[in-house]
């Protein structure tokens, strides 16, 4: 799977991020910090890499910045991403259970190489529920992405 992978700054668990993403036999598009020459401020890097996404280029992205909220932010300003901002794996199982969530957002200080990969393990195993009112939710919100795409 294609995934796009944004972060402001090039920390060591943004490294990791990308080298265990790879080592799963995923294909990394890098943004941001990650990448020479890029822009790596977090609304830039974070809304190109979510862009990546809403355009079909990747299935899904991380958004990392510091603490992960502004990553968040910009990323879920793109129609059609739903970013979740995910510390433990039990959010990360929930948002794409809950939410189908497409983006996940970590925090570059509070995100350990343990967490990291027990995020990615909840991330990768959760896939979108068919439970009824979740699904109604994603379906305003796809409804709210329509009105703010809308000139």
């Amino acid at each position: 799977m294609r995934i796009s992978v944004s972060s402001d700054m090039d920390e060591p668990v943004a490294r990791l991020l990308v080298t265990e993403l790879r080592d799963r036999g995923h294909e990394v598009l890098t943004h941001g910090a990650l990448r020479a020459g890029d822009d790596p401020q977090w609304a830039a890097c974070s809304s190109a890499a979510a862009r990546d996404v809403a355009d079909g280029t990747s299935a899904m992205a991380v958004v990392c910045c510091w603490t992960g909220t502004g990553a968040s932010i910009a990323a879920n300003k793109v129609p059609g991403v739903r970013a979740a901002l995910c510390a433990d794996a039990y959010t990360a199982d929930g948002a794409r259970r809950w939410n189908d969530a497409n983006v996940l957002a970590l925090s570059l200080r509070l995100t350990s190489e343990p967490v990291l990969k027990e995020i990615l393990d909840a991330w990768f195993a959760g896939e979108a529920g068919e439970d009824a009112e979740d699904r109604g939710n994603l379906a305003r919100i796809e409804q709210l992405d329509d009105a703010r795409a809308m000139p």
